[in-house]
């Protein structure tokens, strides 16, 4: 058994905080923190059936972000705005999962990101949801800092 107070519960994953550069924000949903390596199958003719799989391209996963819209948070639309001038504005940044005491847990740094992606609040009269906006950071790097 192990000792009393060694005891590592999983983490929350409500409390985190994002940053891309200079500007910090705040987001209700995040995802697309993954990454993969494409699979090459090779044989040797004077081999058996089997297949060697070696690795080969690395990919990483756009991170798709959700807050609600508010009328001072247009700094990411002007993000977003320099991709379809055709002025692409790249920058790194970080999301950091925080812990209990809201100290840094686990932190994942991206690097190479541009807006690809922003959509703006699904607007209906009937429903009372908070107007919600969406926004996509395509990256070229993706590491977990240890």
């Amino acid at each position: 058994m192990p000792a009393s107070g060694s005891r590592n519960d999983p983490l929350a994953s409500f409390n985190f905080i994002i940053t891309v550069e200079n500007m910090r924000a705040g987001f209700s949903e995040v995802g697309g923190l993954a990454t993969e390596t494409d699979i090459i199958e090779y044989r040797e003719g004077n081999e058996d059936i089997t297949v060697r799989k070696i690795p080969g391209k690395r990919k990483y996963t756009n991170i798709s972000l959700k807050r609600g819209y508010t009328p001072d948070g247009k700094d990411l639309y002007a993000w977003r705005k320099t991709v379809m001038d055709g002025k692409t504005v790249r920058k790194g940044g970080t999301i950091t999962l925080l812990n209990e005491a809201r100290q840094p847990a686990l932190t994942w740094e991206f690097s190479e990101g541009w807006p690809s992606k922003w959509a703006g609040p699904a607007l209906n009269a009937k429903n009372n949801e908070i107007a919600i906006e969406e926004f996509e950071i395509c990256v070229e790097g993706l590491a977990l800092q240890t």
